[in-house]
Parts: structure tokens; sequence; C-alpha cells
């Protein structure tokens, strides 16, 4: 799953011990295995082989340029989805032609900067902005490669309605019921050619039948396309695969490749995917250090350093994230990482922050081994969607970022400091 185990009752990222970064970089800090996030995307990368994918590692989930630069040496490409996001991707080198640029309300300055960046495709989510992408286009004597968002209205049991985007009423692509008469449309544009589709249902999918759900209403739709003449060449299933938070909740890559390539491997279509978190999730973790301890009512509260402005998912998904002690010296290495998971002497708290909200916590109602004021907690399955959504609310300096390969490991961003913080307003 990762490559974060405990050694002589520490836990270690790869070969170093994480309370050795620490020291050095004090707490909260995300630290990143480079192993075990290259190991994700070979991973993908192998299971589709059949299909010889182009592999767009999505930026939302964790964009440091380190890690998009370990990836693009891999041989990945990239899914954008903002002017920003583009611009990391050219700065961690990426092929423009290896990149796929998704979002609701692109701006003409970011499809001005992906014109000229020489994307691969823009991924078209409504009829105003696929015109408006032709006459950018035209405007500057380019043809700009089109991929349609086609909603397909299926559904998926235990993926959030904030993540949910697979439904006909969501702000994201077009109806599948819609969409052949706007390929007919998208026919007559002059610099803006829509020769793909593009499928993303949401995150995670924990199961494969909406992937084949997906894909099979695609795949008719790109056949009553081509009987109309109008042929579509390349298929972006997008991505969502999940990852695992507890060790037994996801399917394998092997297992979604397994329910999509008999679907695919006949035809004569570029395939494109888009995974993030089941590449990024495990390959971090965040660490924080207990400050204090205090009895509510009947609730005990662990009070830690870091808070909802560096993993926003428990109080805005109600996410499930594995906690345990950095030294396991005077408890016990887990055996798991399930929610279920108890061991001698230990107490249910609520692990909190110091943030003004209620809403600021990173569990709830969690079994964890006793815990005194200056001891480190692991935050397992951070890789995805934890630096990438941190903010500075409460005018909290964002943490800082480490990457280990093997026994190395180096800061790839440093904690923010007090000045970085009015920084832009002087």
């Amino acid at each position: 799953m990762d490559n974060f185990q405990y050694i002589d009752s520490q836990l270690h990222c790869e070969l170093v011990a994480v309370r050795d970064i620490v020291e050095k970089t004090g707490t909260p800090t995300y630290i990143y295995s480079q192993t075990t996030l290259l190991t994700h995307f070979d991973r993908i990368a192998g299971a589709f082989a059949p299909l010889n994918p182009l592999i767009c590692y999505s930026i939302k989930s964790c964009g440091n340029l380190a890690i998009l630069r370990a990836l693009q040496a891999r041989g990945s490409g990239f899914d954008v989805v903002s002017g920003g996001e583009l611009f990391r991707a050219l700065k961690a080198e990426a092929d423009g032609k290896m990149i796929v640029f998704a979002g609701v309300g692109k701006t003409d300055q970011e499809i001005n900067e992906a014109l000229d960046a020489r994307i691969g495709w823009f991924n078209i989510e409504s009829e105003e902005e696929f015109w408006n992408l032709d006459r950018l286009a035209g405007s500057q004597k380019l043809t700009a490669q089109g991929a349609l968002r086609v909603n397909p209205d299926v559904s998926s049991v235990g993926t959030h309605q904030k993540t949910l985007t697979g439904k006909k009423e969501t702000k994201f692509g077009v109806d599948i019921d819609r969409a052949e008469a706007f390929y007919i449309q998208a026919s007559a544009a002059k610099h803006a050619r829509l020769s793909a589709l593009h499928l993303h249902i949401g995150s995670p999918i924990k199961s494969t039948q909406p992937y084949v759900d997906a894909i099979t209403k695609a795949l008719a739709l790109i056949d009553r396309l081509a009987a109309r003449n109008i042929h579509i060449d390349t298929l972006d299933i997008g991505g969502g695969f999940a990852a695992f938070y507890e060790g037994n909740e996801a399917p394998s890559a092997a297992d979604y490749a397994a329910a999509i390539i008999p679907l695919l491997k006949d035809r004569k279509l570029r395939i494109i995917l888009e995974p993030g978190r089941s590449i990024s999730c495990n390959a971090g973790i965040l660490v924080t250090r207990v400050q204090y301890s205090k009895q509510g009512g009947s609730k005990k509260f662990t009070i830690v350093d870091a808070a909802m402005n560096d993993l926003i998912r428990p109080t805005l998904y109600e996410s499930y994230h594995f906690i345990w002690p950095v030294d396991v010296s005077g408890c016990s290495a887990p055996d798991n990482r399930q929610s279920t998971l108890r061991t001698a002497g230990d107490e249910k708290v609520d692990i909190v922050g110091p943030v003004c909200e209620s809403g600021d916590y990173l569990a709830k109602d969690r079994y964890l081994p006793t815990t005194k004021r200056g001891d480190l907690l692991a935050v397992f399955s951070a890789g995805a969607y934890g630096f990438a959504m941190s903010s500075q609310y409460n005018a909290r300096p964002r943490a800082a970022e480490v990457l280990v390969d093997g026994k190395t490991w180096r800061i790839i961003r440093r904690r923010e400091t007090y000045d970085d913080l009015i920084a832009p307003e002087l």
C-alpha cells in the first residue's frame, strides 16, 4: 500500500525516521514517499498496458513541483484545471502535447495560455466554452483539439455527494442526451476540432461497475456519431480510482483494468486516464504534535498543532484518515489501519486543531493509544487533497513539505512565515 512502516518502534518513511525529519522541519509537516508515488503510477501503467494509454496525473490532488517532476520523468502527462496548474505542469517540464485542460470556467487568459503551450486537449464543459475556444484559436491561427465532457448519468455507491460528477444535475460537462447534437453543431467550427470524448464520473469510485456503465454509454454514442460521419479518435475515461484509507475498501489497479480493458481493447481509440488520488494518496502523511489534552463533558480532546486549514477533508467530506503515534515504544505498532482497530489501554478521543471553528477536527470518537504533550502523531493517506487544499485561515502559515527517496530526504516546500502571510498585501 505504501512505504511507511515501523522500524525499532519508530515510524519510517522508506528508510528515514519520521522523527528525524520533524526535528529539523517542525510540525505540522507533510512527508511524501517517492517510491510509493512512482510504484502507484507504475501499477496503473502496467495494469492498463494493453491499451497503451496516456496517463495524465491529476495535479489538483498534489501539485508540488518535485512530485510533478518525478512523475514527468516516469512518463506521465498531466490533467490541469486552471492556468496555475498549467503553469506548474510547464515548470515541471511537461510536454504540452501530454496535457489535458479541464474545468467549467476557463477564462480567455487561461485558454490563450494553453494555446500558447500547444496542449493536447481541452476538455469542453459547455457549448459556449467550445465556441469561445474556436474564436480564440482562430485569433492565434491555430487548431485546438477538444474532448467533450459527457455526463453519462451514472451513480456510484460510497462516493460523497460533493465529489460525484457523473449525474445530469451537475455543473460539469454536457448531458449525454444532448451530446450527439453538440458534436454535430461543433463539426462546423473552423478552429476547434471536437474529435475526443471525455468522461469523469467522480472520485473516489469504489467499484468498477460505474466505469463499465459509463464507458458502455460512451461507446454507443461514439458509434452513433460514426454513423453520421463524425469520427471520435480519443476517449478520456477520466480518473476517480479509489485509494486505500483503511486498506480494504478499494479495487486495485488490476481490478479496474480487468473491467475496463475488455470494453476498449478492440476499439481503435487513443485512451487517456486521469488518476490522481490513487497515485498520491498513500504516498503522503501529515505529521502533527500533541499540544494539550482536555476533558469536555463526556468527551476527551487531544489538541494538536495541525488543523482543518492543513487537512480539510475530515470536516469537508467526513473523510477517514488513520492516525497513530510516530513512536510506538510505549504502545504497539498497528497491524491494520481500519477504523475498528483497538489496542490494549487505548482511549476514545476527538483529535482537534487550534483553529477557531467547531469543525476543526482530524478525527472524532477515535480509539488511540494514550498520548501526552509533545508526542508526534502521523495522519496517514494524506498525500491527495491534503496540502493541495490547505489554506492560511486564522493567519496560520502553511505546513512544510518533504520528499523522501530511500535513505535521503529534502524539503520541497519550506514552511511559510508570518512575512509570507502579508507579503502580497505589501
